[in-house]
């Protein structure tokens, strides 16, 4: 009886100072999450299992990939290093930007320099000599904390996503929890090297890229499951519409294909285990507090999924290792030259897929 009674005072004792701990402690203050329903487009195929593994024992979780007028493709890695596969088919380390595993979304510019984000010194310029040159460091004031993606318009400026004001890539996971919008579009313009607000308010700002015409930017929130458009010509300058939501699963990043239609890159986050945890603040409070569980939890699959958007913002194909066992966790689509080439924080290689087997 006794041996029950110290049980018992020790479980409560635990429970009471768990509690006092999340109360306390937390990080967050959440808000709901809506997860959309999964939408019946399209019949889940196994094209991602077809890729070619390019770069394998060379690139290490490459995020993003992009091609300079050369056709040198070039993607930048988790220990740092902007890595480069020339058009004979032999990779080159280039240029060590530091040992961190910061660098996300990059793109040549049309002067022929590399801008890459980095989640902890905002953009950085690459010359084509090897120069690093910090260019988006600061906006009003506050420092830019987490870079994501950039993409160039034809009047050479900037503009690039924002993930979270609040929340960095080491802690990503409780912007999600959170579920509020941190998210920013910036615009760097290098005349004035001055870095403005585009958009606020945004939630996850992720992928970025503009339209063909450069008549408007999309930018892709992830947890909101959906895709905005921002114009940048004409009388509906400066408004934003819906470009596409409902989408299957969170909108990573987002390129134009060479026929003026995008390709984004899918993250599957819509499972039951998602809509469990945002069901109840209670469960967000204590997976915030306690990351490892939230490890445990495990939301994002380890698949992989890719799609084919319309400049009208119809779905037009959708590509899928639905297991992960070739390609997991697709983070960006690249088309160039009859051929596509998948990044992913998952794998150690970049994907690469003709696009005659995609159809």
């Amino acid at each position: 009886m006794e041996y029950s009674v110290i049980t018992a005072s020790i479980l409560l004792v635990s429970a009471i100072a768990i509690a006092l701990q999340v109360f306390f402690y937390s990080p967050i203050s959440p808000d709901p999450l809506e997860v959309p329903p999964s939408p019946s487009f399209f019949t889940p195929n196994n094209h991602l299992q077809g890729v070619i593994k390019i770069g394998e024992g060379v690139l290490k979780k490459p995020e993003d990939v992009c091609v300079d007028q050369k056709g040198m493709l070039y993607t930048a890695t988790r220990d740092g290093w902007i890595k480069r596969l020339h058009t004979n088919g032999t990779w080159e380390n280039w240029k060590k930007i530091h040992n961190k595993h910061t660098l996300l979304g990059l793109i040549i510019t049309r002067a022929g320099d590399l801008v890459v984000c980095d989640t902890e010194e905002g953009l950085i310029k690459v010359s084509e000599d090897g120069e690093v040159t910090a260019l988006a460091t600061h906006l009003n004031g506050e420092k830019i904390r987490f870079a994501d993606d950039v993409v160039e318009a034809d009047d050479g400026s900037l503009y690039f996503s924002v993930a979270s004001t609040k929340f960095e890539l080491h802690n990503w996971h409780l912007d999600m929890l959170e579920a509020k919008p941190h998210g920013q579009l910036l615009k760097y313009d290098p005349s004035t090297k001055e870095t403005t607000l585009v958009l606020d308010g945004l939630g996850f700002a992720n992928g970025v890229t503009i339209s063909s015409d450069q008549e408007f930017l999309v930018v892709c929130e992830t947890w909101k499951f959906r895709c905005l458009k921002y114009w940048l010509k004409g009388e509906t300058r400066g408004k934003v519409d819906t470009f596409i939501d409902n989408l299957p699963g969170g909108p990573d990043n987002i390129k134009v294909a060479p026929d003026g239609s995008f390709w984004i890159a899918i993250l599957q986050l819509t499972s039951s285990r998602l809509k469990f945890i945002h069901a109840s603040k209670a469960i967000k409070h204590v997976l915030a507090t306690f990351p490892k569980l939230f490890e445990q939890v495990k939301v994002v699959h380890r698949s992989a999924m890719a799609i084919n958007v319309g400049s009208d913002g119809r779905i037009i194909k959708r590509l899928d290792d639905p297991n992960g066992q070739v390609m997991s966790f697709v983070t960006s689509i690249l088309e160039f030259e009859g051929n596509l080439y998948f990044g992913s924080l998952y794998n150690d290689f970049i994907g690469k897929l003709p696009t005659e087997t995609a159809s």
